[in-house]
């Protein structure tokens, strides 16, 4: 995988409008960057990358007593691409000794499955990419996935089902998504979960046409076809939109045109003003351009869940300790309050990821750990 990740189109406007802020003549082609807006996916039982690897993301100040501060709608995921991760069982400990209520696993992986019983933390658990052909084109598969990964774990506390990640056309997966979402949603709503499992599916920021100003936001017209029906189903099944974000991704595609400020959370003013609201960091202004998007895509009713973002601590552009720390301690304090867009309510949020893992490549996406594999905190609380 290359590590020239530019910036994807739909975040492209964000950049020109601070060429224009920052006052520079001439603007600069930036192109779409190879893979999803997050970089990466996560699919497959054993959780081997495909195309684009999924995910990553960085807590706060991590140390015990900091993450003591979660809030319920709060969430790590849970990766396992490293030779070196503890057992299931101490990572399980290592969630509730932290009160970290939430967990993302990428795939359905009997040993984690079976460490989480008891436990009370609220799972997404995925389904690969690689599985949607055959649950899509065949119910008795769907059921057997729902049978096997679900109801055989009557005391794990799921919440999501996460449909593929990060799919969108031309991928092939992209013509079995929605009919793999409509046959898990039966198999779960016939075993009496549907009120308490909702389905969807995380799709990156790729999707996003027009951003800018957010309450501009758009999707690309040439994917209308695919998310509408996706949107439609949502609605009908009262579960939410998946979208992962990332804002180390755009300050990296062009950092002489952005504000590392801005993408941290510590612009110390407005830096995008739209109608009666004024954008002070660039994760409410993309999460408020998707909600814009939804409503014109008859989606208005949908709350969305950010199913991964976060930022690395060491490997690559502007991937430092100081930044994860003060971009996750940020975040932590900032989606307790909605965005401008959508005030008062907390953002559930899903950061990436639990630990560094040793078997991703380039060097910085093996530093996106809140703990090293030994459990020890990879920053610490600024006092």
């Amino acid at each position: 995988m290359s590590i020239a990740m530019r910036i994807p189109a739909s975040e492209l406007s964000w950049v020109l409008e601070w060429e224009a802020i920052k006052g520079e003549k001439g603007r600069k082609e930036i192109g779409k960057r190879s893979g999803s807006a997050a970089g990466r996916v996560y699919c497959g039982r054993t959780e081997k990358l495909l195309a684009s690897e999924g995910s990553r993301g960085k807590l706060k100040e991590v140390t015990a007593v900091e993450m003591r501060n979660f809030g319920a709608h709060v969430g790590v995921c849970y990766g396992l691409l490293g030779d070196n991760l503890p057992p299931p069982h101490e990572v399980i400990h290592l969630y509730k000794h932290n009160n970290i209520p939430r967990m993302r696993i990428y795939s359905p992986l009997p040993h984690v499955l079976q460490a989480l019983r008891g436990s009370n933390i609220e799972v997404m658990v995925g389904v690969a990419n690689e599985d949607l052909c055959h649950i899509a084109t065949n119910m008795a598969n769907a059921y057997s996935w729902v049978h096997n990964n679900i109801r055989n774990y009557a005391n794990v506390n799921f919440r999501y089902i996460a449909v593929g990640n990060e799919i969108h056309p031309p991928a092939w997966e992209a013509n079995h998504l929605l009919g793999a979402m409509k046959n898990i949603h039966r198999a779960i709503s016939e075993a009496g979960l549907g009120n308490q499992i909702k389905v969807s599916t995380p799709f990156s920021t790729e999707i996003l046409g027009e951003s800018y100003p957010p309450s501009k936001g758009s999707f690309k017209p040439h994917m209308e076809s695919f998310i509408n029906p996706i949107i439609r189903f949502l609605v009908d099944t009262h579960a939410p939109f998946f979208l992962n974000m990332y804002t180390y991704f755009s300050y990296i595609g062009s950092p002489h045109l952005m504000s590392l400020e801005y993408a941290l959370f510590t612009s110390p003013g407005v830096v995008v003003h739209d109608g009666q609201f004024g954008y002070q960091n660039m994760f409410d202004a993309v999460l408020d351009a998707a909600y814009s998007a939804l409503e014109k895509a008859g989606g208005g009713s949908l709350e969305i869940v950010v199913a991964e973002t976060g930022w690395p601590s060491a490997g690559g552009l502007a991937s430092t300790v100081e930044n994860a720390r003060t971009y996750n301690t940020n975040l932590l304090r900032h989606v307790k309050g909605g965005t401008p867009k959508r005030p008062g309510k907390p953002i559930q949020t899903y950061l990436f990821s639990m630990f560094n893992e040793n078997k991703k490549e380039p060097a910085f996406e093996k530093n996106w750990g809140l703990f090293y594999p030994n459990k020890q905190p990879v920053y610490h609380t600024r006092n």
